[in-house]
């Protein structure tokens, strides 16, 4: 273990300040991190959908439902798989004056996989009202989703939360001392494996790897979110496995373990059942019935959007008639 001295030197330093006032306003840069790291993803999915035929800024009608939903499902996700902390002998979760109430959501605690949950039923409820189909989006937002969840786990650094284990690597991550977090019989000084940092990297590189396989392999009919389910998954499998803030276990796993396996089982579900489905490519980013067709554009057909397990209605018609023909 690295004395306090060395690791001064040798380590990840902590900001000292989480928030700041701005005039009457607490502004955390939890929310911060998180708001950033929204808006990158409606930017990007934004482009992606735009580019793939769809109405521009189609993505911020669907994110006025999915967003909060998100939101409120990765809170209540976190609530009830740390029931103890808030419910606990002593603990006053009704009370949004203290850190152990379920409502203060910028003192941390929100649950990714509680968000895809509450995001794709917001999603879903989008695409319903907007016409877009539910697999076009989910391939839209999974390189933004990456991205944003990312630059949000800076918000954890700022926070000085969910690290790992002890470590004495020189990018260990220094914590405050006295903290309520501190695990018992460490002394200080003791540094530890900043997780945070261990799934920005994770993240970003799967940022690229979902842009350059999406657009190679032409990955759709959810196929491209598939590949996001696994590829976050599997990396979740191995932070939580070394995190050390308190977490319900589940047949000696934590529950965030067990909800990242499942994760990856879901994407590779998806990923089969999808390509058997669907062998060819969608025939447009909207459900039938409910196209978008720009201002003063008479017709416009995206190459990428022709499903070539369905023949084009002009060959239908022609065949049709050429049939009536020798029939007479």
């Amino acid at each position: 273990m690295l004395s306090s001295a060395a690791s001064v030197v040798a380590s990840i330093p902590s900001p000292s300040i989480s928030s700041f006032q701005l005039g009457p306003l607490t502004i955390h840069f939890y929310a911060l991190c998180i708001i950033a790291g929204i808006i990158a993803a409606v930017l990007l999915t934004n482009h992606r959908l735009t580019k793939r035929g769809a109405e521009p800024w189609v993505v911020i009608d669907i994110s006025l439902i999915a967003v909060p939903l998100a939101i409120i499902v990765a809170r209540l996700y976190h609530v009830f798989t740390h029931a103890g902390f808030y419910f606990g002998e002593g603990r006053e979760w009704w009370n949004p004056f203290v850190q152990d109430a379920i409502w203060n959501v910028w003192d941390g605690g929100i649950a990714i996989y509680g968000s895809l949950i509450g995001g794709a039923i917001g999603a879903w409820l989008g695409c319903k009202w907007t016409g877009i189909r539910v697999w076009t989006f989910a391939d839209a937002l999974a390189p933004g989703l990456l991205l944003a969840q990312a630059l949000g786990r800076f918000g954890n650094w700022f926070n000085q939360e969910l690290y790992g284990l002890p470590t004495d690597l020189p990018w260990g991550l220094q914590i405050d001392y006295p903290n309520a977090a501190w695990p018992v019989g460490l002394p200080e000084g003791t540094l530890f494996h900043p997780t945070f940092l261990y799934e920005v990297i994770w993240n970003l590189l799967g940022v690229l790897v979902l842009l350059y396989i999406g657009r190679k392999f032409r990955l759709q009919w959810g196929r491209l979110f598939a590949i996001y389910l696994v590829w976050y998954s599997a990396g979740r499998i191995v932070w939580e496995s070394i995190r050390i803030d308190p977490s319900d276990i589940i047949l000696g796993l934590r529950t965030n373990v067990w909800a990242a396996i499942i994760g990856v089982i879901v994407g590779v579900v998806i990923f089969f059942v999808q390509k058997r489905r669907h062998p060819g490519l969608e025939p447009s980013p909207y459900k039938p019935g409910r196209e978008w067709t720009p201002k003063g554009t008479v017709q416009s057909q995206d190459a990428d959007y022709v499903d070539v397990s369905e023949p084009p209605i002009d060959e239908v018609t022609e065949g049709t008639a050429t049939s009536t023909v020798a029939t007479k």
